[in-house]
């Protein structure tokens, strides 16, 4: 595409932010910040395709005008994070649902593949979780204690250890899409043999129904993560696969930027599932009522706020912009 053909394309959209940032003091942050990413991704594919051109030194000043209201806004706005989670992360959750559920089916066929392997093969357990996790649980069960492994360790150093080991985790699999997808296509697969090994595994001692009480009391909250995780890096990857308008480079830096979004809010949803796993799991002999409600408030937690919620709030916005005589509906 051209200049003049790119100009003609957004040049509306371009002239009504820039009378947006100019009319309306109390500007929406939400509005605010996805027309700032839309802003500069435009800017990024001038200064690939035209960089001397009049259009990209009209994106430079708006982008530096509009720059200077997301800064004026971060200074006085101490909601910040409040509206991250209520408004950006959710918007993001379902701009990428299908990527979601996509790698929601990578982890689900590869944990059925784990399951009938350890089916059919006695020795595929401990080539997945190792002899040493295997004997060691194998003793567990005689002390009848199969879940002892939780309570191994201080709950404080123990919580630690997850929390940074599951942020890792979920970094690497992000990360490894730059991997033209197949990177984190690989590791939630390993995720998910390991997952219906282990489940399989305790279905073979007759402990399935323990097993699955303990493993998901925090379970259901970091595996899902791991599922958005794995979106991101379907994200990531896809970038580079499939740039579209934009060059290879450009569509890169989208991607990671969406993608590190992505990841980013999943922090505090792993710290829950780490002291969840670290103070209570532990405990998990002593109410099995108790498992149980928490496992579908987890539940019910997940389906409202990574699949209602998210719908919810894109309606609301595509509803408001339709009501509101907003000068930038028509651009988005």
């Amino acid at each position: 595409m051209n200049e003049v053909n790119y100009s003609h394309k957004y040049s509306k959209r371009w002239r009504e932010f820039e009378s947006y940032l100019n009319k309306h003091k109390k500007k929406d942050p939400q509005e605010l910040e996805k027309l700032y990413v839309e802003l500069m991704d435009d800017l990024a594919y001038a200064r690939t395709n035209f960089p001397d051109s009049n259009t990209t030194r009209y994106l430079n000043q708006l982008a530096m005008k509009a720059q200077q209201a997301l800064y004026k806004r971060s200074k006085s706005d101490s909601k910040g994070i409040i509206n991250f989670f209520r408004y950006t992360y959710p918007l993001m959750i379902h701009k990428h649902r299908k990527k979601i559920l996509y790698s929601f089916l990578i982890l689900l066929f590869s944990a059925i593949i784990g399951a009938l392997s350890t089916h059919n093969d006695a020795t595929f357990v401990r080539m997945i979780m190792g002899d040493r996790y295997v004997d060691m649980t194998l003793e567990n069960i005689k002390q009848g204690d199969p879940m002892g492994v939780y309570a191994s360790m201080d709950p404080w150093t123990m919580f630690f250890a997850i929390a940074w080991n599951n942020i890792k985790v979920s970094f690497y699999v992000f990360i490894a899409g730059i991997v033209f997808t197949f990177g984190s296509i690989i590791l939630m697969f390993q995720n998910g043999v390991m997952l219906g090994t282990f489940q399989y595994f305790f279905f073979q001692q007759d402990l399935l129904g323990v097993a699955s009480q303990t493993i998901w009391l925090h379970g259901t909250i970091e595996i899902f993560s791991i599922v958005i995780a794995g979106a991101a890096g379907l994200l990531l990857g896809n970038s580079l696969l499939f740039p579209g308008t934009f060059s290879r480079l450009v569509s890169f830096r989208k991607g990671a930027r969406e993608g590190a979004i992505l990841i980013g809010g999943l922090i505090p949803f792993f710290i829950l599932a780490s002291f969840i796993e670290s103070f209570i799991t532990r405990h998990y002999q002593q109410s099995q009522a108790l498992n149980l409600i928490i496992i579908l408030i987890s539940v019910a937690f997940i389906l409202y706020y990574f699949i209602l919620y998210p719908i919810k709030t894109k309606n609301k916005q595509t509803h408001g912009r339709t009501k509101e005589s907003n000068p930038i509906a028509e651009s988005t």
